[in-house]
This record gives structure tokens, C-alpha cells and sequence, in this order.
């Protein structure tokens, strides 16, 4: 029976694949296919990654647009955490829907006979995790609540009781091993493991710190890819995918941006919602009580004379980026980058946008969400399903992972902005 295999270390930069921090890899890499120009979506966050990994689309189709979102539930636009476990269920009780595209666990319902068709293990934040499978066509497990077909909750003693980094991550990646490879044996299994970004978001990257989160990773790859050694010696059944779905920057300064619109007098108060700032680390998204007022017109002006602003995508521009144009989020920003090293040598700096739901100092560690070179850098390895090892330098993305899935399975991939990868090296 043909499967497919999925393992996203999250926000493992492609450079930071090194054989002394991450052996397995670096020597997986070699003798697979591996994508030298992988490239992720924007805003570059782990939930609107995911969504994008589980739909083969672009934000633009599948309206999941960062890691916070504005929505309007009854009183005005309000920005709010897509991590936290309620989000899923406000954003439908707000929207009526949630993906506005199906996912891999849905396609894969509608045509197996294989009782369990699609399960997935995450240990990152809720709402990255249940947007995997929104609908309940599958199981999720995550720390915050799992859930099997229908959105049943799953009871405490079958949940996923772990904590994010290298411990969490190792029982996950056991449990994936053992319980969802070899017992149950779905068409499509994904393991997300929370390292390193979890390590990232705290301590220096590249520091001892953040490079033994990443041999946590590549311990956790190895433990799944031998698995699947042992289950498919001829590597002809299991498609195994493994890769990132962003990297990371380093923070050097944090930008008030809802307070520099107070003081232009373009935003009248920080809750105010006449314009709504959406923080997505090294990006932003604004939202739009009038979207066609000249409120988007002044705004946009304002952040052409900022020096820490990157780039600015308005109204009809935000195609460009693979954002919706019909909607009240009506400018993403992304902050400049540049490439000086940090005290460990690692190279790449951006400013953030400051997040008043999560007012932390994250200066000198990792953060992601815009366009910059080493957030844009996560990396994809293949091995089994046809593929032949060697390097393909064509551009990839995020949204060619499930397309890719549903070939080897067998199944239509049709009504997605992403496309199967190359079996075979340019």
C-alpha cells in the first residue's frame, strides 16, 4: 500500500544543516533529493505554513494569513492569536469556515479505504496544529487537545502529554514511530517537532543552546527515517518528505508600529479598530475598518518613509505576495533585513513588529514571518515514492509538498497553486 510520510522540523534553517550539528541529515541530503531552492510562504509563520503545507496553497486561497489575524466577531475588527485553542473554533463561528480550501487529510478521506486515512502529531502551537485538518477529516494530537474524525475530542489518556523542545519533541517522535507508522499505518502520517524554533525563539541561534536543538531534530528525523527503513526496505510504498517551514533572523529591534500610527494620527487608540496591526514577527498585516477608504492610502504613504520598512504590498499588490486583495487586510509589510552575523556567526538581522499579545524582549534571539533571505531558507529532503537522489536547483515551495503526496498516492491534486516535485535531478 502506498503512503506518504511527512516530518516538518520547525523553522530549520537550510545552512544551519551542518554534519557536525545535524549528521543524519546532512548525509540524508546527500543521498536523496534534496531542493536547493526551497523557498516558504509570507507572512513566513509556522500557522499560515502549515496551513499552506495542508493545502497546497497560498495564503491567498486558503485564508489562513499569519500567526495573528484580525477578524470581526460583532464589534469591530480585533487582532487575535491564531496559536491559541479557541482560534479555530472563533474563526468559524465568525466566518462560517475555516481553510477556505481542502486539505491533504480531506482529499485523502474522500476516495481511501484506508480506515485511518491521515494522522498527524504536532507539538507546536494549537492552531498550527489543528490547521492541519481543521475539519476533523483525520486525527490531530498536540499538548492543547487531540481530536480524531469529526473533531471528536480524544480522551486525556489517548492525548499527546508533552512539552515543547528536545524531551516533547523525542516522545512525539517515539509515539509517531511506533504507534502511527507500525500500528495504525494511515496513507498519510505527519510528525511536526516544536526544535529548533522553540529553542530559537529563546536563546541565540547558532549559540550551544539553539545547535543542540537542532541535533535534537536530526535525532528525531533519524529515529522516524529508520522506521520507515525497516517498513519499506525497497523504498518503493513510503514517500518520506522532510523538511522546514521557514527559517529564522535575528531580532535586533522591535518597532511599535501600533504606536507609530498613534502618533502620525493615523490610529486614534491602541484597541481602536479603524486600522488593525496584525504583528507577524518581521512583517505585519493591516486590517481595514473601510478597505476602500483613504485611510489605506495615508497609511501607506506613512511606512514609505520608514527606514526599517522592507517592503509594502498594497491593495492590488498583495497578489504578489500570495495574499487575498478582496479582504480588510489591505497592506502587509515586511521588514528590512540585512546580513551582519550575530556573536555566534550566524548571519541575518531583521527588526520585528511588536506583538502586545506576546510582550516579550526577543532581542538577540530567532524570530521569521517576512521575506528576508534566511527566513525564506527552509530546506526539503525526499527519499522513496520514485524519487531519484540529486540536487533539483528549480524553485520549490511549501505548497508542492501535498501535490507531491497525492501523486504518489495516486490522487488528484487538481485546484492547487502548488505542483509534484521532480522525481528526477535537473
Amino acid at each position: 500500500m502506498k503512503r506518504a510520510v511527512i516530518v516538518i522540523c520547525d523553522s530549520l534553517r537550510a545552512d544551519l544543516i551542518t554534519p557536525r550539528d545535524a549528521p543524519f541529515l546532512s548525509e540524508f541530503g546527500r543521498r536523496g533529493a534534496r531542493f536547493a531552492n526551497h523557498r516558504s510562504v509570507f507572512p513566513s509563520t509556522t500557522r499560515t505554513s502549515a496551513a499552506s503545507i495542508a493545502t497546497g496553497c497560498l495564503p491567498a486561497q486558503h485564508g489562513l494569513l499569519g500567526n495573528t489575524m484580525a477578524i470581526d466577531e460583532g464589534d469591530g475588527l480585533v487582532c487575535l492569536s491564531v496559536g491559541k485553542p479557541d482560534f479555530r473554533d472563533r474563526l468559524h463561528r465568525a466566518t462560517g469556515r475555516t481553510l477556505h480550501r481542502p486539505t491533504l487529510a480531506e482529499r485523502v478521506s474522500r476516495v481511501s479505504r484506508v480506515g485511518e486515512t491521515a494522522i498527524a502529531i504536532s507539538n507546536v502551537s494549537p492552531g498550527a496544529a489543528y490547521f492541519l485538518d481543521p475539519d476533523g477529516f483525520g486525527w490531530v494530537y498536540n499538548p492543547a487537545g487531540s481530536f480524531g474524525p469529526g473533531r471528536r475530542p480524544r480522551p486525556a489518556e489517548e492525548g499527546l502529554a508533552v512539552s515543547k523542545g528536545d524531551a516533547g519533541d523525542t516522545v512525539a517522535a517515539e509515539r509517531f514511530c511506533e504507534e502511527v507508522l507500525r500500528e495504525r499505518a494511515p496513507a498519510v502520517a505527519l510528525l511536526w517537532l516544536s526544535e529548533p524554533d522553540y529553542t530559537g525563539h529563546h536563546t541565540p541561534l547558532g549559540s550551544p543552546a539553539h545547535r543542540q536543538a537542532i541535533a535534537s531534530a536530526d535525532a528525531n528525523v533519524r529515529r522516524v527515517a529508520e522506521t520507515i527503513s525497516t517498513l519499506d526496505p525497497t523504498g518503493e510504498n513510503i514517500l518520506f518528505v522532510v523538511g522546514s517551514d521557514h527559517g529564522m533572523e535575528t531580532v535586533d529591534e522591535t518597532i511599535d508600529l501600533d504606536g507609530r500610527l498613534i502618533e502620525a494620527g493615523l490610529k486614534s487608540a491602541p484597541a481602536s479598530s479603524e486600522v488593525v496591526v496584525a504583528p507577524n514577527g518581521t512583517s505585519a498585516l493591516l486590517y481595514f475598518a473601510d478597505p476602500a477608504g483613504t485611510l489605506v492610502g495615508q497609511v501607506s504613504r506613512f511606512l514609505e518613509t520608514e527606514e526599517w520598512v522592507g517592503r509594502t504590498f498594497v491593495g492590488p499588490e498583495l497578489a504578489a505576495a500570495g495574499l487575498p486583495t478582496g479582504s480588510p487586510m489591505q497592506i502587509a509589510v515586511t521588514l528590512k533585513p540585512d546580513e551582519r552575523t550575530n556573536p555566534h556567526g550566524v548571519p541575518g538581522h531583521s527588526h520585528v513588529v511588536r506583538d502586545a499579545l506576546e510582550p516579550k524582549d526577543a532581542t538577540g534571539f530567532g524570530q521569521h514571518g517576512g521575506l528576508g533571505k534566511n527566513e525564506q531558507s527552509p530546506f526539503l529532503f525526499i527519499s522513496g515514492g520514485g524519487f531519484a537522489p540529486g540536487t533539483r536547483h528549480g524553485r520549490s515551495s511549501l505548497i508542492d509538498i501535498t501535490p507531491t503526496a497525492l501523486r504518489h498516492l495516486g490522487l488528484s491534486a487538481t485546484g492547487m497553486d502548488g505542483q509534484p516535485l521532480p522525481l528526477h535531478p535537473d
